[in-house]
């Protein structure tokens, strides 16, 4: 239906001045009721009495509306010289006003046109709205007639003014002439907040044309518009066709925006009286402050400002509060920031530079009184980057990290500065930057280890154990770039070194020299290190070597002391003067060699030259040409990236140096030179060596390594720490356990849709292909078995030696199994250690996990039918096997619901009750259950006590969970979730963010939450996901949960709105990678993903992601199907991330049919330059093409 809209104007307005009554003087807010005189009520019969207080509605009575704005009407009226004008409305919804204008003698300033108090709108006031009917009653035809002569005029003054009503106030000028058609309106309208809505004249009215000529009017003149302002480049007002079609641009144009950014533009700023800050000195905070003056806003003052009153009034502000806090590092962070704000608004070159030089003398003098704050130190460095070049950058870097030697923030921060510069990034660079960091690192351990060694143990001091988990953390980071970088080898030896070096050292008291050069014997010898086949530990090998070496000392001891007389000559045998007459051939014919060699040098040389150009010559290549001419063919560099991709995947283990061989049973076939090659020696590895004393150091070292090498269920950390950040921004991949609940939100996503999406897994495969890496878990298995020496009765690393062996064997290439793959090795290992109820638990866990759910039922009723004869130390973990039992029967809930609730009762009242387990034949009675929901609410009392001093173990979680799972199966969903949020809400947020514990309960609590979806509301689990993003903005499972919320309650755009928000606050790969892969899903428009892909890779700290740049690149080819826009990415991504070769091999394999052979062959020689490790020669592709053309 074709509308157009329409307003009353200004001219209209002066028309109707004489004919229309004396309007009084009204309030500037609708809300509030000045008095009226009586001779202006009988006047206008039309307007509502103002002598009698008007009726307010109950919901105004609420005590924020109880202040009395007049008080404010009247000082915003003197600031502004406001002149009351007065209007009459006629009454009806829909009836025409007419407005007076009184104007006392003419004036230039602008002023309020403004309406009387209670016609905004007919909610707004009812009591005047009621007594109005009482007189509009008595006179209705005459109102009836008076309607229909105002409709004529009506759409005519509308689209002369505006969409807002003429009783609403605007700015006016003496004539009442408006000089625009609309206003600025930079600060909100507090009537909006007053009546809870939208004033419904502030939005725009339309009406039917009259007829089909005015239609053709409106074109004829759109049309000459456009090509006017097409021709002065100016911008049209579509919305004023009837006024010649003259306007100076909306308010969203380009003009107007100027104005807006404009610097002497001023704002009306509200300056609320400061409350007084109490000081409380007890142990409590109030809940309410008794000093909240509901009337504060009497006390308010308006003021204009415009932008650099703004600046100088924060500048002032700053000064001071710096002055007078000058150890208040949140206050100089924040005078920094507002620094950036100042450079934003400021179009000039210079004048920025000369706010950055501002931002560096705050930040140099807050440095200067607080040398040793982190952040302060990285503000500063960061705004030194903005000024100076990149030399003078690492200058200033190293002069600030001789000082902080200590600080591994610093450290990372430095290292990533190094490595995201392309012109300076050399791999061997990089790696010297890394060991001066690792040196630094382990210096200053050793330093506060000798420091704190009289007073506390090494192992319990917090501020080691803290710097001992950053180390480990900065070395995790150089095994993952030397890995990346293509020295796969090398990163295996690493950890192989520092896990023996630190986990596996000898019990002698030794300085740190002397136990490298001990560990040196170890290295080059032919021992077997973590990992490989039979290895024992440096520990054990040196106490074997040592028993060796006193057992042959022995042996020649005993045959020195033997006595002996002549037993004659020595006659040799036939055979051994064979041999030695061939020995003294071979002497004479190497000296012949050596004496024609000294006679002509150069002949051997030349002949081999010779040789080696024939050989070139029958390959068909030709030294001398140019090296752009050799390989004309993208193919030949396309099948060289396979082959070098394949050659990376193969060649990860090192070897030894003294035999020349692998104890991974891997089968020697390559060229000497090749087998050198791989060969990682002492000297490789000794700079990067360092001893670590703290359990949680050590643990986080082999967690660490079992994570790097594709093991699963292990490192289990919070999604807050450190570790986790680095482990996601060094991807290259998508990993499995990332990849399971992305699964999970495509199915969501096309269940009941029909859409044409597709999961994210089509751009990028798992990282974890098992059935290609059955080497690399047969090293794990090895390494996880000799490391539960050190950590016996883990249960995470005996779940992930289990889950090891069972790739292995499945990789094997054995198409069934007679049992589950993993049988035999859990069973060797309870037979060492028959009192692990843990690995009880974890071996029928991976046997429910094929199915066998009988027998895992019978090695859960094993497990804990014989808790009650074990010690106190091993029956402190009853409760996480009683819940991974229930989990259990829940999940083999194929035979019903009902089958599984039985069972699960079962099992979780003996742990409620705390009596001896028996295996299940009926369902526990009433009484029973009863006496298990008293017994759980004592344990969870107890529980909850031990939380308030930090103690959070699996145990207690464990028990909390089997609690509401207990509930939820004997009260309700409700029980359950009271529960797990009364248990959450003994926790404070700071807390949580670093606790795995707390995190897996509020995952848990969320997952029995949408078990139940028919009795948990949105309003109440939505809020709850929000609030766990806030809490773990980088969890995988809060983001599923929020999609598979979201997309079955609300509708699309309000999914992308919220997963937008969560984005702009904490930016993540985790959160673009749920982003995309709802888009993905439902088919998303292009537009849209780039976006997505743009702005996560214009932030700094994604900039360095391997993983979306390789997802991007792979979107523009095989969805997109824009081959140069993936080239430009390409280029882009190299850039950014250098010291990946996965990421230009990308490049050779994906993008060889729109690079040419000579940008192919030139993006080798910069991987050569940048020192990347290539295996392979391109001329071995070219002899093996001509073999196969052959």
């Amino acid at each position: 239906m074709d509308k157009a809209a329409e307003a009353p104007t200004s001219s209209d307005m002066a028309d109707n001045e004489e004919t229309s009554p004396q309007p009084q003087p009204t309030s500037l807010f609708p809300i509030s009721h000045a008095p009226t005189s009586a001779t202006a009520s009988a006047s206008s019969p039309a307007s509502v009495s103002a002598t009698t207080p008007p009726t307010v509605s109950g919901w105004l009575r609420n005590t924020s509306f109880t202040v009395d704005l007049a008080v404010v009407n009247e000082a915003t009226s003197s600031l502004y010289g406001v002149n009351h004008l007065d209007v009459a409305e006629i009454d009806g919804e829909g009836e025409e006003p007419s407005l007076k204008v009184k104007s006392s003698k003419p004036s230039n300033s602008s002023e309020f046109v403004a309406e009387p108090s209670g016609t905004d709108d007919e909610g707004r006031d009812d009591s005047e709205y009621a007594d109005r009917g009482r007189d509009t009653s008595k006179s209705g035809k005459k109102k009836k007639s008076k309607k229909r002569k105002i409709s004529g005029e009506y759409g005519k003054k509308l689209s002369d003014f505006g969409s807002r009503k003429s009783s609403v106030r605007a700015w006016s000028s003496s004539e009442a002439k408006p000089c625009k058609d609309y206003y600025f309106d930079s600060r909100p309208d507090p009537d909006n907040l007053a009546f809870g809505s939208l004033y419904r004249f502030d939005v725009a009215r339309y009406k039917l044309l009259d007829s089909g000529k005015k239609l053709e009017r409106n074109c004829q003149a759109y049309c000459q518009a456009s090509r006017r302002s097409l021709m002065s480049g100016q911008e049209m007002d579509n919305d004023v066709l009837d006024n010649s079609v003259k306007s100076s641009g909306r308010y969203w144009s380009g003009s107007y925006s100027a104005i807006e950014r404009h610097k002497n533009l001023k704002r009306i700023r509200i300056i609320m009286p400061q409350k007084s800050k109490r000081v409380f000195l007890d142990d409590f905070i109030p809940l309410s402050n008794q000093d909240t003056d509901g009337g504060s806003l009497l006390e308010a003052m308006f003021n204009e400002e415009s932008w650099e009153d703004e600046v100088l009034r924060k500048t002032k502000e700053f000064n001071k509060m710096t002055r007078e806090h000058p150890h208040n590092v949140r206050a100089w962070l924040d005078f920094a920031e507002f620094q950036d704000r100042v450079a934003s608004m400021q179009q000039q070159k210079g004048a920025r530079l000369q706010t950055l030089e501002k931002k560096i003398s705050i930040l140099e003098k807050a440095v200067d009184l607080n040398p040793d704050d982190e952040d302060l130190l990285l503000r500063l460095l960061k705004a030194y980057q903005g000024r100076g070049s990149t030399d003078n950058i690492i200058a200033i870097w190293e002069k600030i990290l001789m000082q902080h030697s200590e600080s591994c923030k610093l450290w990372k921060e430095f290292l990533n500065i190094v490595l995201r510069e392309f012109s300076m990034f050399k791999v061997s660079e990089q790696r010297r930057m890394y060991g001066h960091a690792i040196n630094a690192l382990s210096a200053a351990c050793s330093k506060k280890r000798q420091a704190h060694r009289a007073s506390v143990p090494p192992h319990q001091d917090s501020a080691v154990v803290e710097l001992e988990l950053g180390l480990v953390d900065l070395f995790l980071s150089l095994c993952h770039f030397e890995w990346q970088a293509g020295y796969r080898e090398l990163a295996t030896a690493l950890f192989q070194a520092e896990i023996e070096y630190s986990l596996f050292c000898p019990s002698l008291q030794l300085t740190e020299h002397s136990k490298q050069r001990l560990f040196e014997h170890f290295w080059n010898s032919d021992g077997a290190r973590v990992g490989e086949d039979s290895a024992v530990g440096w520990s054990t090998w040196l106490e074997r070597e040592e028993g060796n070496r006193q057992r042959v000392i022995s042996e020649m001891a005993v045959q020195e002391n033997e006595v002996g007389g002549w037993t004659g000559w020595f006659t040799p045998t036939k055979q051994e003067e064979i041999s030695a007459g061939n020995e003294n051939v071979a002497d004479a014919d190497a000296s012949l060699d050596l004496e024609e060699a000294t006679d002509d040098p150069d002949k051997g040389d030349v002949m081999q030259v010779d040789d080696d150009d024939a050989l070139l010559k029958m390959m068909g290549i030709n030294i001398d040409a140019e090296a752009s001419s050799d390989i004309k063919d993208t193919a030949t560099w396309a099948r060289w990236s396979e082959e070098e991709s394949l050659r990376d995947d193969n060649q990860w283990l090192p070897l030894h140096a003294k035999s020349g061989v692998s104890h991974g049973g891997e089968a020697m076939d390559q060229d000497e030179e090749e087998k050198l090659s791989r060969v990682v020696l002492f000297e490789d590895v000794s700079e990067y060596l360092f001893s670590l004393s703290s359990a949680q150091a050590q643990l986080s070292l082999v967690t660490q390594f079992v994570d790097f090498f594709g093991g699963q269920n292990c490192h289990r950390i919070s999604t807050n720490s450190s570790s986790w950040r680095q482990k996601i921004l060094s991807l290259e991949g998508v990993p499995d356990y990332i990849l399971q609940d992305l699964r999970r939100v495509h199915d969501a996503l096309i269940k009941g849709n029909h859409s044409r999406g597709f999961s994210l897994e089509f751009l990028l495969p798992c990282v974890n292909d098992y059935f290609t890496r059955t080497d690399i878990m047969v090293f794990l298995r090895n390494a996880i078995l000799l490391c539960l020496t050190v950590f016996p009765r883990n249960y995470n690393l005996e779940e992930a030696a289990l889950i090891a062996d069972e790739q292995s064997i499945m990789g094997s290439g054995t198409t069934s199994f007679a049992a589950t793959p993993c049988q035999a090795l859990a069973k060797r290992l309870l037979k060492s250690d028959r009192q692990d109820l843990l690995l009880c638990g974890v071996y029928a866990r991976r046997e429910a996990a094929f199915g066998n759910y009988e027998h895992a039922r019978k090695v859960f009723d094993m497990a804990l039918s014989s808790i009650s004869v074990l010690p106190q130390e091993s029956r402190s973990n009853a409760p996480i096997l009683y819940f991974w039992y229930a989990e259990m029967e829940l999940a083999s809930s194929s035979h019903g619901r009902s089958a599984s609730s039985s069972r699960i009762l079962h099992i979780l009242h003996f742990l409620g009750c705390q009596i001896a387990y028996s295996p299940y034949k009926y369902q526990p009675s009433s009484v029973q259950l009863l006496r298990a929901h008293q017994g759980f609410k004592e344990q969870l009392k107890t529980a909850r006590a031990s939380w308030a001093s930090g103690d959070y173990d699996d145990s207690s979680i464990a028990l909390v969970c089997s609690a509401a799972l207990f509930e939820e199966f004997s009260a309700g969903c409700t029980a359950a979730v009271n529960v797990l949020l009364e248990s959450l809400a003994m926790v404070l947020p700071e807390t949580k963010r670093g606790s795995y514990q707390l995190e897996f309960l509020l995952n848990y609590y969320l997952a029995v939450s949408q078990r139940h979806y028919d009795q948990t509301s949105l309003s109440k689990l939505l809020p709850c996901v929000s609030h766990g993003l806030q809490i773990y903005p980088e969890n995988p499972q809060l983001f599923r949960s929020l999609v598979e919320v979201c997309s079955t309650y609300i509708v699309p755009n309000k999914l992308r709105q919220l997963l937008d928000s969560h984005f702009q606050k904490n930016p993540s790969v985790i959160a673009l990678l749920f982003a995309l892969s709802f888009e993905l899903s439902r088919g998303g428009l292009q537009p849209r993903i780039h976006g997505l892909f743009e702005r996560a890779l214009a932030l700094e700290q994604l900039h360095t992601s391997v993983l979306l740049w390789r997802c991007y690149i792979a979107y523009e080819i095989n969805v997109a199907g824009n081959f140069s826009a993936a080239k430009r990415i390409y280029f882009r991504a190299i850039h950014a991330c250098p010291w990946s070769k996965k990421l230009w091999l990308d490049g050779f394999l994906k993008l060889n049919g729109i690079l040419t052979a000579k940008e192919l062959s030139d993006l080798q020689e910069v991987m050569q330059d940048k020192e990347l490790n290539l295996r392979t020669d391109i001329y071995e592709i070219l002899l093996q093409q001509d073999l196969s053309h052959c």
